[in-house]
């Protein structure tokens, strides 16, 4: 009995070992970026030998991004635009999931498969169409049309179904008795029970959406309609780059996301595991 109990708890300590190291490998990236956040241009790429703290730290950097470039106007347009690109996600997803999940209509089935068979496709392969539409309906370089384009997820859809079929039917069919109609059962029942999907969901979006690239560049032209993303690019030029200035607006858009992943993270694994296997 003590030698398997030995070998059970080296077992935890070298899986536990483990773990550690591959953590601090992934926080390295995160420690350069906070170095070279308070170094100058010339400092950041010193690595022999590589200093963690310059003796005279730069914190001019986290003021100065603000004065070089409207840091402030791109983190309004980025924060409005994922508050409400998570909001609306949240509202479509599992709205249409409770649908798919709890009602029972002509073709359900074959529709959300139909409508789950987009995950696969690649987002290159309807880009240009998408932009075609979005400058056909006259909402080229306006925030609205990254906001029509990301109200809408397959994925959410398909994680916020796994996790209402997992609630029992009775309740709902209960409910129904009562008089409820069905969108009562979706608001007093199914959302206040769903708060860890909801959870996961919104840590998602809202990372997906705040550290968009791709197409806030292809839908946004002009200055004040840019996003933090964009805005960081403005550091780099043809010939040089201020990789300090980068690095401190890195951190501070940083920010928000983990304010967000901490506030949430006590739903995360409960949402992440009962939504995710049963098919």
């Amino acid at each position: 009995m003590k030698s398997a109990h030995k070998k059970a708890v080296l077992g935890k300590t070298i899986v536990y070992l483990i773990l550690i190291i591959i953590a601090l490998l992934m926080l390295i990236p995160f420690v350069w970026m906070l170095s070279a956040s308070i170094k100058t241009d010339r400092e950041v790429f010193i690595m022999d030998p590589f200093v963690l703290i310059p003796k005279d730290p730069r914190w001019s950097n986290y003021t100065n991004i603000w004065k070089k470039i409207p840091f402030g106007k791109f983190v309004e347009n980025t924060v409005f635009l994922t508050l409400v690109v998570t909001f609306l996600q949240l509202l479509t997803s599992s709205f249409a999931a409770y649908a798919f999940a709890k009602l029972d209509f002509k073709g359900r089935n074959k529709l959300f498969l139909a409508y789950i068979a987009t995950i696969a496709m690649p987002w290159q392969v309807y880009m240009v169409p998408q932009f075609l539409m979005m400058r056909s309906m006259g909402l080229n370089d306006k925030l609205l049309a990254i906001i029509c384009l990301q109200a809408f997820s397959a994925f959410g859809v398909f994680m916020m179904k796994q996790f209402y079929t997992d609630i029992p039917d009775e309740l709902c069919e209960a409910a129904r008795i009562d008089g409820m109609s069905e969108y009562r059962i979706y608001f007093k029942i199914m959302l206040p029970l769903s708060k860890p999907a909801l959870s996961t969901l919104t840590i998602f979006t809202f990372v997906a959406t705040w550290n968009d690239y791709l197409g806030p560049l292809i839908y946004l032209r002009s200055q004040s309609k840019k996003t933090i993303q964009l805005g960081l690019k403005m550091f780099i030029s043809q010939y040089s780059s201020d990789y300090g200035l980068i690095m401190a607006g890195s951190v501070l858009s940083l920010i928000p996301v983990l304010a967000v992943f901490l506030m949430l993270q006590k739903y995360f694994v409960e949402g992440v595991a009962s939504t995710g296997l049963k098919g």
